[in-house]
């Protein structure tokens, strides 16, 4: 299993995980995530110079390549992390944002590209920066980074520490004249100890402008700075160089062997060549320590984001909660009081007497004439189906925005047509007979009788009911003729229309009785609290993909 292969799946879900941040203050964060996944499968062994503008970075690499391959000046002009690499012949190699590609022979183009404008910032359009040069040490796999100033501006800052991830030798310049300021001892702390980068080389510039005297001081004092770094060099490999950049480049382009070991350059390349060839075995293992480092990093920042997350998803699902619970107790108050007012009036259009005050003398006239079922129709049914519907959609409305199944309508039958019979003679007999023995004659209706026969019905017929005229006729005495005046024949339809109105109103009632049971159980169970919901699917699966890449992150670094 090759090295790439054994980190490929810290890697991927790295990937993954930066995916799901999306603050702009993550930007850098994902940069450099993105660059230390990439340099996990580049073979190259990478060298990063750094430090504060005007330090001797660019001078000291041009040095070491042989000549002026990157631009130098006194005004600090490098505003783009170039790569050096090998190449047969000197070309610069240009990526835009936009995808374009300059590629350009020699180095001039990067005074259009890589350095910075008149207000010292860095062009936006620059992706990359690459220059390719035939120096051997290159060639033998080895790839320099020259990297802006550290002391200007906080995207430079930025971008320098995102690189410095991605090298696996770092060479920090030092100015002789300053020693080591508070700025340059805070950049070894944060930007490289924090982020476990420890293979880290020293070189002192700009020593030659100073006495002898001071360089001895000076070189002691740097030299104590050095050993309490906690350098992962092996053993014997020291992390400290004096090199004056600009005589060993002068030396260099003159070819002044002698000059050029004066200043101390020979030494340092055999360093970085010692370094790199004892190194290189760890080199994966240097930056898989990194990448872990960076992978907490991702991690504690996503488990942040993924709090914050599940929070406001649960405000808002407490919210939506709180509002839909007051809308359906709003929407159950306003459907029960509307429910409860509807049977409310028809409780009281069913009660006997105003359905007697009502209909009765209407029934009566048209039983009479033989038009019950005209009255029915145009009279008591819409009335009897308005009323009904009236009760009935406040539990149609109940069910339909509750998303509950309807009950059985309210429904009851109308009673069979009521037919109002005439005493016969035999009934008349009866009633002489019933009247000789101190029994009160009663009027009887077909199918009626149980409400005339009783205290109800004596109470409707009052003094009026079908008597018999019997005076003078005693028992077993010849049957006088039926008697019955208009007035009582009124009386027997109107008796017949109030019965047929009270077995209406008593079955009516026992429906209205059994379907608002039924209707207030149902309207209680609607005002039952409604389950928690989220306030999205999307957001949901968000939150769960986001558990699941932390979980896989924790198992893997």
């Amino acid at each position: 299993m090759t090295h790439a292969s054994r980190y490929q799946p810290l890697i991927d879900t790295l990937r993954r995980a930066i995916g799901l941040l999306q603050a702009e203050t993550d930007v850098r964060l994902k940069q450099s995530v993105i660059q230390l996944c990439d340099r996990m499968v580049q073979g190259d062994y990478r060298i990063a110079v750094f430090g504060p503008f005007n330090y001797g970075k660019s001078t000291l690499l041009n040095a070491i390549l042989g000549e002026k391959a990157l631009p130098i000046d006194l005004i600090p002009t490098t505003g783009a992390a170039i790569t050096v690499g090998y190449g047969p012949t000197l070309q610069t190699r240009i990526t835009l944002k936009t995808g374009q590609v300059i590629t350009e022979e020699g180095t001039e183009v990067l005074k259009r590209y890589a350095i910075l404008d008149d207000q010292r910032r860095m062009r936006e359009d620059v992706s990359a920066v690459a220059v390719q040069c035939s120096h051997p040490f290159l060639q033998a796999g080895v790839e320099l980074l020259d990297l802006p100033g550290t002391d200007d501006r906080d995207e430079q800052n930025d971008l320098v520490q995102d690189q410095l991830q991605t090298a696996d030798l770092v060479i920090q310049m030092l100015d002789g004249r300053k020693l080591m300021t508070l700025g340059e001892r805070e950049h070894v702390r944060d930007w490289l100890l924090d982020r476990d980068i420890r293979t880290v080389i020293f070189v002192v510039n700009f020593l030659n402008l100073m006495s002898p005297e001071d360089q001895k001081q000076v070189s002691h004092r740097l030299r104590f700075v050095a050993e309490s770094f906690r350098s992962d060099l092996l053993p014997g490999i020291s992390n400290l160089y004096r090199v004056d950049a600009l005589p060993a480049l002068r030396a260099r382009l003159k070819g002044d062997m002698a000059a050029a070991h004066t200043s101390g350059l020979p030494i340092l390349e055999s360093a970085l060549q010692t370094v790199m060839q004892l190194q290189q075995p760890q080199v994966q293992q240097g930056r898989q320590q990194r990448l872990s480092v960076m992978a907490r990093e991702v991690y504690r920042l996503l488990e942040h984001r993924t709090q914050i997350r599940e929070t406001t998803l649960k405000t808002a699902q407490q919210q939506h909660h709180d509002e839909k619970s007051a809308l359906l107790l709003k929407a159950k108050t306003l459907i029960k009081r509307g429910f409860d007012n509807s049977v409310r009036e028809l409780r009281n259009w069913l009660i006997p007497q105003n359905l007697l005050s009502l209909y009765q003398a209407e029934l009566a006239i048209a039983l009479k004439q033989f038009d019950y079922s005209a009255w029915k129709t145009f009279t008591l049914e819409p009335t009897w189906t308005e009323r009904r519907k009236a009760v009935v959609s406040w539990v149609h409305k109940a069910c339909d925005f509750f998303e509950r199944p309807r009950p059985a309508d309210l429904w009851v039958a109308l009673p069979a047509e009521p037919t109002a019979e005439f005493p016969s003679q035999q009934q008349t007999q009866a009633s002489e007979n019933a009247s000789s023995k101190g029994v009160l004659p009663v009027a009887i209706a077909t199918g009626l009788g149980w409400v005339v026969g009783g205290p109800l019905g004596a109470t409707l017929l009052g003094g009026t009911s079908y008597l018999l005229n019997q005076k003078g006729q005693g028992q077993g005495a010849p049957m006088s003729e039926v008697k019955i005046t208009a007035e009582e024949v009124d009386r027997l339809y109107e008796v017949a229309a109030a019965n047929y109105l009270f077995r209406f109103s008593s079955e009516a009632t026992a429906a209205l009785d059994a379907y608002e049971r039924t209707a207030t159980v149902l309207l209680e169970a609607c005002a039952q609290p409604v389950q928690s919901a989220m306030s999205s699917q999307s957001e949901v699966s968000q939150v769960q993909l986001m558990r699941a890449i932390l979980a896989e992150l924790s198992l893997l670094c």
